[in-house]
């Protein structure tokens, strides 16, 4: 007879004795259980004990979260956690240094599981921790020790960053700043004034004013992966909590110092790949300093503006030979509207052209820029067009400025940082002005691919969309240098584009000729059971997650993969930089067979709590949820995909294994490819041989059958 559904099988295990193996009925109150655990080994005060998952983080069994104890669970029986939490502080104040030391490895074990956390807080454990570093009496492990305990109470949320105190704050700057220091301490000191920065805007002035640039230049420059992540954590933090006129004087002075060419040779081009975070910071730093161009992009040309009707006088004067002085004040008016005219502006007052925004005066800066920076190339494009027939002229100021319109979108200028983004190109990193000189050389394109497509007038918008994607594919290709970038978008001519046009469009459609959608129609289900079998696999791989919170992008990562049997979920958290653990080693389960249902984008939970003001669309494209049964009520595994290829293929693994349709994008884009290559290699027999519409008549039946043998004569 099958045991109750909430009675669980378990073993229970205790320093110096015999385990036990008992059927733990989940709708006893946990103190019961542990009278009675207590009185097969003969202790007494039960209540001075609690239980503890034997693996994993150690994490102490609730009465909230009892119902994670599944059968063949490996349990043990501790210390409660507020007599824990009391012995390992009083340690701290009054043990000895080895004993200190203990004390704090083995705080930092317990301190990510949330009920002891709190234990320790409720004892004035953040403020003996806070002794601890603000002393500073052993500047080694201890320190360590103490700033990492401190990080992984705070992060729980149970107390404010905001809460900290100026002279502690104070204390953790002064390591940052410290030129001899222990390698480990830096780090988490970083660390920790990052989350300081990023939660409290009094707190982070302080840290601002406290920790010069310069002192996180050094740190960058240290070869020390962890320490120029941490340092390039908090410098775009302090950047994000900079105004707009602070951001820019910061980022000046950073450009000066050769900030950007640092970046670009030893941390981009470095002998180590770079990490996610790192990866995330640069995408952040990338997004900051185009973000100031988000000012000039949303301001309109003043006409009564004296300075920029001189910039615009100089484009017209870089392009244009002056005439004689001797002109009367109507010709050269009358002149300088027909010059403007061939320069390509719609209106005869240019003022009227630049009204518009976005770019508004983004587009004059880049016009102006390509004069001054490549006057030879400048003054080609508009004589070179203003000699062409008026219907085959390509208008330079028109085309800069949707040009304009065309770069801000693909580089998303003024669109806020993504908080798990790591899209950033390393070229942007290889010029001091990148956004202009990109357009320097998205212009030129721009009129090579005009000649190319004999355009006209009434053809500018084609030639824009053409111009759009010869810039999207060469940007998604991520060259490392701005050279390599215009070498590889003018390998990408206009005949190209429709090539690769052409040749998506047969992989997306396919020939239509009825036998060949019935072949297809016919090895669909064959292909969907590879693709099933594939994404299973991938599961059974595991991939490694990084959690979110809706304070801050977190560093902690955890592990899930799917057992291979398939009858199991494992997952589990590891540390920053450690390849994925054995399956064995995972603390949690969740058996495929609780699963109710699969959730994603704004259905989760963890994304409906975060609310919609903090959230970016990237992050709802990348969440989904698995909610399964957790005694009488319902729960959920929350993830957030480290990719978009990611999400799909855990959502078509996941569907998969709770017998839904597998309905991704990238199921489709598979199928699509495998019914095309399969399609093809039973069709090499047929090439260059029409295929017909319809399936050719069958012929009539012949006048007499006397050709066929009669099997009953039987032979002499």
């Amino acid at each position: 007879m099958a045991p109750p559904r909430n009675v669980v099988k378990i073993a229970v295990q205790m320093r110096e004795a015999i385990p036990q193996l008992i059927q733990l009925d989940q709708a006893k109150p946990l103190s019961t259980v542990l009278k009675e655990l207590c009185d097969a080994w003969s202790l007494t005060h039960s209540e001075r004990y609690a239980l503890q998952f034997a693996d994993g983080h150690r994490k102490y069994i609730t009465e909230t979260n009892r119902t994670e104890i599944k059968n063949g669970s490996i349990l043990c029986l501790s210390t409660a956690p507020d007599l824990e939490a009391e012995r390992l502080l009083g340690a701290l104040q009054g043990g000895s240094r080895e004993g200190r030391r203990d004390a704090l490895r083995h705080l930092v074990l317990l301190a990510s599981d949330l009920t002891f956390a709190r234990e320790v807080i409720n004892q004035d454990g953040l403020q003996r921790l806070g002794s601890i570093i603000e002393d500073g009496d052993d500047l080694g492990e201890v320190l360590a020790l103490g700033l990492r305990a401190f990080l992984e109470l705070m992060e729980h949320g149970v107390v404010s960053w905001e809460t900290l105190s100026i002279p502690f704050v104070g204390k953790v700057v002064s390591y940052v700043n410290m030129n001899l220091m222990d390698a480990s301490v830096q780090p988490l000191a970083l660390r920790l004034l990052e989350s300081v920065t990023l939660s409290s805007p009094a707190l982070g002035q302080l840290v601002k004013s406290e920790v010069p640039l310069d002192r996180l230049l050094v740190h960058l420059q240290v070869m020390n992966q962890q320490l120029q992540t941490k340092a390039m954590a908090l410098l775009t933090a302090l950047l994000q909590g900079a105004n707009p006129s602070e951001r820019k004087h910061m980022l000046d002075y950073l450009w000066q110092r050769n900030f950007r060419q640092f970046i670009y040779k030893n941390i981009i081009h470095s002998a180590a790949p770079l990490g996610d975070e790192m990866a995330h910071h640069l995408y952040v730093l990338q997004a900051l300093t185009l973000g100031l161009l988000e000012a000039r992009m949303r301001t309109p040309l003043d006409p009564y503006s004296q300075e920029q009707r001189e910039q615009l006088q100089a484009l017209r004067q870089a392009a244009f030979e002056p005439e004689g002085e001797s002109l009367s004040a109507d010709r050269r008016r009358s002149l300088c509207a027909r010059e403007f005219r061939k320069l390509g502006f719609t209106n005869s007052n240019p003022a009227q052209d630049l009204e518009r925004v976005p770019p508004g005066l983004l587009a004059l800066d880049n016009m102006l820029y390509f004069s001054r920076q490549a006057p030879s190339a400048y003054s080609r494009f508009v004589l070179e067009n203003s000699s062409r027939e008026d219907r085959h002229e390509c208008p330079f100021a028109r085309s800069s400025i949707q040009l304009t319109v065309l770069l801000c979108e693909l580089l998303h200028v003024g669109e806020p940082c993504s908080e798990t983004a790591q899209d950033f190109w390393p070229m942007f990193f290889s010029q001091d002005h990148s956004f202009h000189e990109l357009y320097c050389v998205a212009i030129q394109l721009l009129n090579k691919t005009w000649k190319e497509m004999r355009a006209t007038q009434e053809d500018f918008d084609k030639v824009m969309q053409v111009v759009r994607e010869q810039l999207a594919r060469t940007l998604a290709l991520k060259p490392t240098s701005l050279e390599l970038f215009r070498t590889k978008v003018n390998a990408l001519t206009y005949g190209e584009v429709l090539r690769l046009r052409q040749t998506e469009r047969l992989h997306q459609e396919g020939t239509l000729a009825p036998p060949i959608l019935e072949l297809r129609e016919k090895l669909k289900p064959e292909l969907m059971g590879l693709i099933r079998q594939q994404r299973l696999l991938r599961l059974c791989e595991g991939t490694l997650f990084r959690k979110i919170s809706n304070r801050r992008r977190q560093d902690k990562l955890w592990f899930c993969c799917l057992s291979p049997n398939h009858k199991v979920l494992q997952y589990g958290d590891v540390e920053e930089g450690t390849a994925p653990p054995p399956t064995e080693s995972l603390s949690e389960q969740l058996p495929v067979a609780d699963i109710r249902g699969l959730l994603t984008g704004r259905d989760c939970p963890h994304i409906r709590e975060k609310g919609s003001g903090k959230q970016n669309k990237d992050l709802y494209e990348l969440a989904f949820s698995i909610s399964y049964d957790r005694g009488e009520e319902e729960a959920y595994l929350n993830f957030i995909a480290p990719s978009k290829r990611e999400f799909h293929l855990w959502i078509d693994g996941l569907s998969a294994l709770l017998g839904s349709p597998m309905g991704s994008e990238q199921t489709r884009l598979d199928l699509e490819q495998l019914l095309t290559m399969e399609t093809k290699l039973r069709l090499l027999e047929l090439e260059n041989v029409p295929i017909p519409e319809q399936p050719p008549p069958i012929p009539p039946p012949p006048t007499n059958f006397n050709f066929c043998y009669d099997c009953s004569i039987a032979e002499p």
